[in-house]
């Protein structure tokens, strides 16, 4: 158990790989699409919200690859899943 905890505590830090972080996010986001859906998908629009640890403090970086009413659209919804994730 301590060395799960040790392992968390270092994730924190700013000594992690990012690089392999986001790739496990987008690796699992793909994971469940695939459950989902199957082979019957193809991705549209993406929109990413990455929050950035630097030693000078947080940021936050989001990128879009569809026209900015697109995105908008997309987080607004993906503010209403959020809020009901946090109502279970």
């Amino acid at each position: 158990m301590a060395d799960v905890e040790k392992g968390e505590a270092e994730d924190d830090e700013l000594g992690h790989d990012p690089v392999n972080k986001l790739g496990a996010e987008v690796a699992a986001q793909m994971e469940a699409i695939e459950n989902d859906f199957g082979d019957d998908y193809k991705i549209g629009a993406v929109v990413t919200v990455v929050e950035v640890l630097t030693s000078d403090g947080a940021g936050v970086r989001v990128r879009c690859n569809a026209p900015p009413w697109v995105g908008l659209g997309m987080l607004r919804i993906a503010e209403k899943a959020l809020e009901a994730q946090g109502q279970d």
